[in-house]
């Protein structure tokens, strides 16, 4: 692996040297004007701390429970569409770097490789699954099967895409889903030979060009094909009835993704959910919507402990990982930076970029004074916003 990959910045980096940049901009961009990947960033760094000197801790502690599982760190994978595309089976990859580092791994319903591959390729992972909920409701619960016989007792159902957002860059660079072949795109692929042929090749060799693993075979084309079907289209309609269904069926532990409010964080424990994530989709959804920083303190008190509540969205360090466990998060989802550690140095760059996520929160967690995650809600704090 690069020696000189330090950071999410040096990985980001070295990700889009690597990347067509099609693909790179579809991970990294968010929506229309790109107001809330600022804003995201800007309620980040307005977070100050006052550190607590002359602790003499030796060592801090990182670990989470959910549904009576301990894991590591407060980290767990996010699910993101297609991440076998960084990478040659790179949900895969993912799963095997989550279960070293002894945190969740969520698949998508979007991914390249399908559940039944990933649990075969990694039995021990602690897999959890991420749903978009399909027009045809009996091909939903059909995946819900697969998953559920696959080990898989997390389910992750977001809740914040009613419709698609509006990512205009992907239009200028030729990418859409399913993908269309053009002399855009083609020339992008041909200018980054070192993806194809480690990436889009073996696949090719192996069975064909990638599709959505999760589709029924009748309707598994590869990404490149026109053809769509109504019934695997994204439920616009999709209601807070529609999830109480959902818990009624799922046997295991149901997660919304996607609160950015105290009264749906309210409803979602109404419906019976185990966990919510209060997320801003990483910038990529609403544009004018608040950050998860702006509302998490008053989702946290509001729920009072009686379900889990996750947090995403504009991570890059440790400290920013700190900063969301201190407003009472349990854990953190991180989407961007695993990718590009797959990008830039494969499997290694994963691992490697998961340590130092995990390097630096324990040394800032060190350095004030706090020797556990929970010990980080009592430190003094001052936001500049």
């Amino acid at each position: 692996m690069e020696t000189k990959l330090h950071n999410f910045y040096d990985f980001r980096a070295y990700a889009r040297k690597k990347l067509p940049r099609l693909l790179f901009e579809y991970i990294d961009r968010g929506t229309e004007d790109e107001i809330a990947l600022t804003e995201l960033r800007q309620s980040l760094d307005s977070v100050r701390f006052v550190p607590e000197v002359l602790s003499g801790l030796e060592t801090v502690q990182t670990d989470f429970m959910f549904a009576e599982k301990t894991h590591a760190l407060p980290l767990v994978i996010a699910p993101t569409a297609l991440a076998g595309l960084v990478s040659f089976d790179g949900e895969v990859k993912l799963a095997r770097a989550a279960e070293r580092a002894r945190i969740p791994f969520t698949i998508s319903t979007q991914s390249v490789t399908p559940v039944e591959h990933i649990r075969a390729g990694v039995p021990d992972a602690d897999l959890w699954f991420q749903l978009y909920v399909w027009k045809n409701r009996a091909l939903t619960d059909q995946l819900l099967d697969r998953v559920w016989a696959s080990g898989v007792t997390t389910l992750v159902i977001t809740a914040d895409t009613p419709v698609s957002p509006n990512r205009e860059y992907n239009l200028k660079n030729g990418f859409s889903i399913p993908f269309r072949p053009s002399i855009r795109a083609g020339l992008d692929v041909a200018t980054h030979p070192r993806w194809f042929f480690r990436v889009l090749l073996p696949y090719l060799r192996s069975g064909g060009m990638p599709s959505y693993g999760h589709y029924p075979q009748d309707f598994r084309h590869n990404v490149t094909s026109s053809v769509q079907s109504q019934d695997l289209q994204l439920e616009n309609l999709l209601n807070w009835n529609d999830v109480a269904e959902l818990r009624k069926k799922w046997r295991g532990e149901i997660i919304v993704k996607g609160i950015l409010s105290v009264n749906d964080a309210q409803k979602a424990r109404a419906i019976g959910a185990d966990g919510i994530v209060v997320s801003a989709h990483g910038g990529r959804n609403l544009d004018i919507a608040v950050t998860p920083l702006d509302v998490l303190g008053q989702v946290v008190e509001a729920l009072n402990n009686r379900l889990a509540v996750f947090v995403d969205s504009g991570v890059r360090r440790g400290s920013d990982v700190l900063k969301l466990l201190s407003y009472g998060a349990k854990a953190v989802f991180i989407g961007r930076a695993p990718l590009w550690g797959l990008a830039a140095a494969d499997e290694q760059g994963a691992d490697a970029m998961i340590a130092i996520l995990a390097m630096e929160l324990q040394k800032a967690m060190t350095m004030l004074g706090r020797v556990s995650i929970n010990d980080l809600k009592n430190v003094t704090r001052f936001v500049s916003r």
